[in-house]
């Protein structure tokens, strides 16, 4: 193929003693009318290899309507009223919904109905205590820059906002209704330079009151890059706030008696854990904690009583479990009226329900009736109750919401489900395990239509592997499409995401990274040496953290897979921090300031890691111009250098989008996306020649 002409710098600099070249430094500017004019030309080269794909319209047409599924939220109960969220099939985003005592049902917050171009999404939701009164927040255009609403819910009527800089902000509310807590970032004037997306707050908010009047409650002094979680109890007595450095796996907690001063008190600070803490109904303060227990736990204290802070006067209510990992819980009442926890735990990736005694006295019964599949969450009513609501997925069911009851603590039933618009094609899951380079086993899910590996077919390879993101079963229309035409979809739970814990987590972070690429390269061998495939019939794709994974892929072992996908990327290890959220990232990867942490970083990072003369893969770059998170700059150079440097003939391309962003977007974008992504990958991989 001929590539749009991308003049390399000679620019080499020395980092720390390492000679780091960076041929393509003008490719991060992208008004830089040289970036310009190389990425209107790679537009044109993109269009002409995706237009000549021959199963693009087929995979458009099957996802059109298996992108089409619904998709059930697991309802918030404030008061006698429900909040979730809803899409059908044919609607481009969900909608925001109220349930009313009665059984009746309203629309609150309809995104397409704010912006009929599709380009607003709804970010988060809360609703106050009471019910009376919703707290969400808007972005547009992908830019994911959230403005805080608030809204009446018995009339609809917007009675505060927009109040800007709100991206992440958790919102908490005290009783009433006229108040809450809030994070909001430092005007750009008051911070340095360059440094407008951190220095958040933890803000008191009086509904209808000039943001300006608001009263700063915490987060002077904090690193820049921290967030911040605050939580109230019912009754209004208790504040809790949160903060982590970027996303590093610990935080610090702060507990406040706001009938007693409301003064901040240290709870968990300079501790290399993490732990989620609120005040429930019964008075108690609740704690999930990794802290000495990479599994998680729950256990109690006593909000009043600081000598009940430290650890070792936690009383477990959920110890720590040996093959499990403990993700969530709700506080609900049993059939007798003692207080019960509903827990959802995970082993291998796939999630189980079981009910716990509130007083530590144990288990008390598993719950049946989920298959190889994900519980996105708990609920249940903060003022008690005998009902809780369990949000389930699975690889062929949408997001839907099941039911339990005190009364039949062992089962389920349907509350709500969701509907596809097209048919679920017959799916089998089998879960295996690969061996890593260490002896360490690695988990697949591996989706087929006969769950054999009788002849080798062209095979998708998924992984992420970072940032404690757990790979769990969940509805996938582009994994389901794929399958439906012939093929094998597979999942790897790798290294530093959390299917086992923190540790595992930590086991593929900072100077432990490689183990991740390693355990992807062996899920690859597995699936071949298993006979699901072949190499010239594999295919990997990421996105993200795991565009990252799929680009260390290629460059460290460009044999391993005949087509690559390689989504929204982080590619350019070195300079990675001075772009997007990039530094809030420094924990999980390291930190090109110090030599050491330089070295880890220059061992893997993909586009230093271009070797000319190498025959590359089949390569599809996406890229989307309004992500705020990862900057399309890493797909752009990447691209450039692939190109340069790749002695085969298979296509190197990027596929860049306006308008959108690094998370939500409207559901016609995803297919037009999902489609050129699956065909390309069939084109290469044999799957369009079937």
């Amino acid at each position: 193929m001929r590539y749009p002409e991308a003049p390399r710098l000679d620019l080499v600099e020395d980092l720390h003693g390492h000679p780091v070249a960076d041929p393509y430094r003008w490719l991060e500017d992208a008004a830089d009318p040289r970036t310009r004019a190389w990425t209107e030309a790679q537009d044109a080269v993109t269009a002409e290899v995706l237009g000549a794909l021959p199963l693009r319209e087929e995979f458009a047409v099957r996802l059109e309507k298996l992108v089409h599924a619904g998709a059930v939220g697991i309802p918030v109960w404030r008061g006698e009223r429900a909040f979730s969220t809803r899409r059908d099939p044919g609607q481009e985003h969900a909608v925001l919904r109220v349930r009313e005592a009665d059984g009746t049902e309203r629309v609150l917050v309809d995104p397409m109905a704010l912006d009929p171009a599709g380009t607003t999404t709804l970010d988060a939701w809360s609703a106050s205590w009471e019910g009376d009164r919703l707290a969400y927040q808007l972005s547009t255009g992908g830019d994911e820059e959230s403005s805080l609403y608030v809204l009446d819910v018995a009339t609809g009527e917007v009675v505060d906002g927009p109040i800007d800089r709100c991206r992440y902000s958790p919102v908490a509310w005290l009783p009433g209704g006229d108040e809450l807590y809030y994070v909001r970032r430092l005007a750009p004037e008051l911070v340095p330079d360059g440094e407008e997306q951190f220095h958040r707050r933890v803000w008191r908010h009086r509904v209808g009151a000039p943001a300006g009047d608001d009263v700063l409650v915490h987060g002077e002094g904090s690193d820049p890059t921290t967030y911040f979680g605050v939580h109230t109890s019912r009754d209004g007595r208790w504040l809790v706030v949160s903060g982590s450095a970027g996303t590093a796996p610990r935080d610090d907690v702060w507990i406040a008696d706001l009938a007693g001063g409301g003064e901040l008190r240290d709870f968990q600070v300079g501790v290399d854990a993490q732990t989620a803490a609120w005040v429930a109904r019964d008075g108690r303060l609740w704690l999930m904690s990794d802290r000495d227990t990479p599994r998680w736990r729950l256990a109690v204290a006593d909000p009043a009583d600081p000598g009940t802070w430290s650890p070792e006067s936690w009383q477990d209510v959920i110890p720590q479990q040996p093959d499990a990992v403990l993700s969530d819980v709700a506080l609900v009442d049993g059939a007798d009226g003692d207080l019960q926890v509903l827990a959802v735990h995970a082993v291998d990736a796939t999630d189980r329900l079981s009910v716990w005694a509130a007083n530590g006295s144990g288990r008390l019964a598993d719950v049946a009736g989920l298959g190889v599949g994900s519980v996105s969450g708990v609920s249940a009513p903060p003022e008690g109750g005998t009902s809780a609501w369990v949000g389930y997925t699975d690889y062929a069911t949408p997001p839907s919401v099941l039911r339990w009851e005190a009364a039949s603590p062992t089962t389920l039933t349907t509350w709500e489900e969701a509907s596809v618009a097209g048919e679920v094609p017959d799916l089998t899951v089998v879960e295996t395990h690969a061996t890593s380079a260490d002896g360490i086993p690695v988990h697949l899910f591996v989706l087929s239509g006969n769950g054999t590996p009788d002849t080798p077919r062209p095979t998708v390879l998924y992984g992420y592997g970072g940032f404690n993101v757990s790979l769990t079963p969940a509805y996938t229309a582009q994994a389901l499409a794929w399958v439906a035409a012939g093929g094998v979809w597979a999942v790897a739970n790798l290294r530093g995401g959390s299917e086992h814990g923190e540790e595992w987590h930590r086991a593929g972070m900072r100077e432990r990274k490689q183990n991740v690429f390693d355990d992807f390269a062996a899920a690859g061998e597995h699936l071949v040496a298993q006979g699901w495939t072949t190499h010239e019939q594999l295919a990997v794709m990421g996105g993200s953290n795991g565009g990252l994974l799929v680009g260390a892929a290629l460059t460290q072992r460009p044999e391993l897979a005949a087509a690559v996908v390689c989504s929204a990327p982080l590619l350019d290890m070195v300079r990675y921090e001075l772009f997007g959220l990039g530094r809030t990232w420094n924990d999980e990867y390291g930190t090109a300031e110090k030599p050491d942490e330089l070295g880890w970083l220059l061992g893997y990072s993909p586009y230093h890691a271009v070797r000319e003369g190498t025959a590359y893969p089949a390569v599809l770059f996406t890229t989307f111009e309004s992500d705020t998170r990862v900057d399309p700059l890493h797909g752009r150079k990447l691209a450039a250098a692939l190109q340069h440097a790749t002695a085969g003939e298979a296509p190197i391309v990027l596929r860049r989008e306006t308008s959108v962003g690094h998370g939500a977007r409207a559901v016609s974008r995803t297919v037009g996306l999902a489609a050129d992504q699956l065909a390309f990958l069939a084109e290469h991989t044999g799957l369009a020649r079937r």
